[in-house]
């Protein structure tokens, strides 16, 4: 058990922990921007998956890691409007279009995976390419710290900047405040002229972005190749990590980063003498505690109240 926790007092284990929480906190903060809207984006392990893919092939096809982020921030915000085509236009159960397009990105990925790269599995034969590492010039150098925060990739910086974006945008804007007013009541909202499908499309758009760049990440950002369901059920664990931080940028970052150590946890655990199925299902069995207990606390808020 000592060296288990030796590696978990660890520098290098704390910024594992920073680059493995980078997806869930994308996903998690489009969560919040959409709940927030009115919307629950249901879709977004299928959003991550699709972005995951596109990222790929695009950067293999012209060369550049910056492209094939491009590429696959606006493949998640595609989706995201196709998301709020079905249930704000055609009426369709907002539940029921996300799971469709879940079910459709798992499968249609390793379908044009097959065709782009003749290959079900992974996509080795693609020449893709990885977003690089940034350091910060005076954080580096500083003992602990540099470890963790000095060098990490361009996309791990960019989820922290999120945080702090997002929270701007959603309280310190005015559009905000409407889409904030628009998810709290939409018919008062609409009776004072705002659009209330036109802010919902907005973010859901932001909201497919954001785990756009979550998915881009876990195929470019510290590997070169797309493999099939690489999501790995992260789409659903950003939505449970939405919950725990009460649609709150700050607090959703605390959920990630729980959930973040979960899955460094796990990674670490690997190279131990455990069992495989056990080290997987730590992440997932973390996720329906943290759940439990959020269910539990809001169960005896409501139960205070009356």
């Amino acid at each position: 058990m000592h060296p288990l926790l030796k590696a978990i007092f660890s520098p290098s284990f704390a910024a594992s922990i920073l680059r493995v929480t980078t997806p869930i906190l994308f996903a998690s903060l489009g969560a919040v921007v959409a709940d927030l809207s009115g919307v629950v984006n249901i879709a977004l392990e299928g959003i991550m998956l699709i972005s995951a893919l596109t990222g790929v092939v695009v950067s293999a096809s012209t060369g550049s890691a910056w492209i094939g982020l491009l590429a696959g921030v606006a493949a998640g915000i595609l989706v995201g409007l196709l998301l709020g085509y079905f249930h704000l236009k055609l009426r369709t159960n907002v539940i029921l279009a996300g799971i469709a397009l879940n079910l459709l990105a798992a499968e249609g990925t390793v379908f044009l995976l097959y065709v782009v790269a003749h290959d079900k599995g992974v996509s080795s034969s693609l020449a893709s390419k990885v977003i690089p590492e940034w350091q910060i010039p005076i954080l580096k150098d500083i003992p602990i710290l540099g470890a963790i925060f000095g060098k990490q990739n361009a996309l791990t910086y960019m989820a922290l900047v999120a945080v702090a974006v997002i929270y701007l945008f959603l309280y310190k804007t005015s559009f905000g405040l409407r889409l904030r007013a628009v998810g709290e009541n939409p018919d008062a909202a609409d009776s004072v002229g705002i659009s209330v499908h036109k802010v919902q499309f907005i973010a859901l758009a932001i909201s497919g972005a954001l785990a756009g760049m979550g998915g881009v990440h876990l195929s470019m950002g510290y590997v070169s190749w797309f493999s099939r369901n690489m999501t790995s059920g992260r789409g659903f664990i950003a939505l449970a990590a939405e919950a725990l931080g009460r649609r709150h940028p700050v607090g959703v970052l605390i959920a990630s980063l729980l959930f973040g150590f979960a899955d460094a946890l796990s990674n670490y655990m690997q190279s131990l003498r455990v069992p495989g199925e056990f080290v997987q299902m730590i992440p997932y069995v973390l996720t329906l505690v943290a759940l439990a207990v959020y269910s539990g606390r809001q169960l005896k808020t409501r139960r205070f109240s009356k």
